[in-house]
């Protein structure tokens, strides 16, 4: 399995936005409001890779996970992390945020954040045993109760080697 940045030379549109979909899946009818990954388009796919770090794995020619980074103040954010049901459970997921915390260490930030909705507390459990902590509960825009969870994963300092 390789796992490779999004750049311009990526044209595999459909079949990323297919991947989504299909990662978050089992999300349909469980969470509300329903998943921003429902309103993707190849166009606005297309867009966030062009804004945001983007990188996808692919195992035989197939595309079996992706996760998006944006870098904020004091964190680098990660969304759209999405990996295959028939994959999940082999440390792709945990892989992939091992480019996260890469990523964060190039651009100097201190910390990952990323968000998961407060029903899907086996997302809660995985990502807590990969080292994030829960740092917020929100509702989304128009909601009286919680709908997600923030969490944050403090990482190691770089040590500079002279």
């Amino acid at each position: 399995m390789t796992i490779f940045p999004l750049d311009h030379n990526f044209t595999r549109w459909d079949e990323l936005l297919a991947l989504i979909l299909t990662a978050f899946a089992s999300m349909n009818g469980r969470i509300d409001p329903p998943s921003s990954a429902l309103t993707l388009t190849t166009e606005s796919l297309a867009e966030k890779a062009r804004a945001e770090i983007g990188h996808v794995a692919v195992d035989e020619g197939k595309l079996v996970g992706c996760l998006f980074l944006r870098p904020e103040a004091d964190c680098l954010y990660v969304g759209k992390l999405a990996v295959l049901p028939e994959v999940q459970g082999k440390g792709l997921g945990k892989r992939l945020l091992a480019i996260a915390e890469e990523t964060a260490a190039r651009l100097g930030l201190p910390a990952l954040r990323l968000e998961t909705r407060i029903e899907l507390t086996d997302n809660h459990a995985v990502f807590a045993a990969w080292g994030f902590s829960r740092t917020a509960e929100k509702a989304h825009p128009g909601f009286a109760r919680t709908t997600f969870v923030e969490m944050r994963k403090t990482l190691a300092p770089q040590i500079e080697v002279a």
